[in-house]
């Protein structure tokens, strides 16, 4: 039955670009091409939506979609070094940055030049890693969004039973012996025990899980495993850094924060720590019925997401 909060959502192919889309490149201050697609004419606003590490453009169609029915132009991309903005090491399954600044470089400025593009509200979604880099770059500075949106952010690593203190001793080891840019774990998905263990920690859905299998195989070049020492390295100082600054107090647009108390991939209990220091956060946190990709959920997650998402947005972004 149709609620409010669960509307009828529409048939919807998620293994195709929508019609009338734009998939092109900008390239950031030092030339690097940055895969980019837009969608929707904007009558509603401006959404950047800003994704996790090891996601693809691909995997946020629906996404893309829904809002753009909804009047806003829609703004992805991939971070430099994966899904189709090329990689940084020869290994191509290997998601390797160097430096986390390197991304808040080319968010700023992708940033500025999504602002010039148009005019009206503007919002941007981070989800995960993604939403880590947009809550660093709004505490370093860059221009606010009448409205920000986290989904399971990745504002504290999940490191299962490896205590933290281990985990960063274990990554300096790694990178002590020159190993930085190597993978710093295996992902197999050999068999379908082993597909089923790695779909359970993103969504319950096992379609939409498909969908992104499905993408990897007919487009290996946007294909991405794990990620590299340096990366796990950066991962760990960032979120400690971002925690312990004082930079979150220059954030003052409204935040809108989605997170799965049983995530498997990043800590909410560093979610809820950070959602207490933000004056203007709101946070609503799933039961079990939710896993990391609160966006790419079951029908009864995915839609009361998209229907906070949408409350929220025609309440500060107007």
């Amino acid at each position: 039955m149709d609620s409010p909060l669960f509307p009828a959502s529409q048939p919807f192919d998620r293994r195709a670009w929508p019609m009338n889309g734009r998939l092109d490149f900008w390239h950031a201050r030092d030339g690097w091409p940055i895969r980019r697609y837009r969608l929707g004419d904007g009558a509603r606003g401006r959404l950047l939506v800003i994704n996790g590490r090891g996601d693809m453009i691909e995997k946020y169609l629906e996404l893309i979609d829904h809002m753009a029915r909804r009047g806003w132009a829609v703004t992805a991309f991939d971070w430099r070094g994966q899904g189709g903005s090329g990689r940084l090491t020869d290994d191509p399954l290997c998601g390797h940055i160097p430096d986390f600044a390197d991304y808040i470089t080319d968010l700023r400025d992708l940033a500025r030049d999504w602002r010039a593009d148009g005019e009206g509200p503007t919002a941007m979604l981070g989800h995960s890693m993604g939403g880590h880099m947009l809550l660093r770059a709004l505490s370093e500075g860059m221009t606010q969004p009448d409205g920000a949106i986290l989904t399971a952010p990745m504002l504290g690593l999940h490191t299962g039973p490896m205590p933290r203190w281990l985990a960063v001793a274990l990554t300096r080891l790694m990178l002590w012996r020159g190993l930085g840019d190597r993978r710093a774990w295996t992902q197999k998905e050999e068999s379908e025990r082993q597909r089923r263990m790695r779909q359970k920690r993103l969504t319950h859905d096992p379609e939409r899980y498909a969908d992104e299998i499905w993408w990897r195989d007919h487009s290996r070049d946007i294909a991405l495993g794990p990620p590299s020492w340096s990366w796990v390295n950066q991962a760990l100082e960032s979120t400690r850094a971002l925690e312990q600054g004082d930079g979150l107090s220059r954030i003052r647009c409204p935040m809108l924060i989605l997170a799965a108390q049983t995530d498997q991939l990043v800590s909410t209990a560093a979610i809820r720590r950070f959602a207490a220091r933000l004056p203007t956060a709101r946070l609503h946190v799933y039961g079990r019925e939710a896993a990391h990709e609160i966006l790419r959920e079951l029908d009864p997650v995915r839609l009361d997401a998209f229907a906070r998402i949408e409350a929220f947005l025609d309440e500060t972004a107007r």
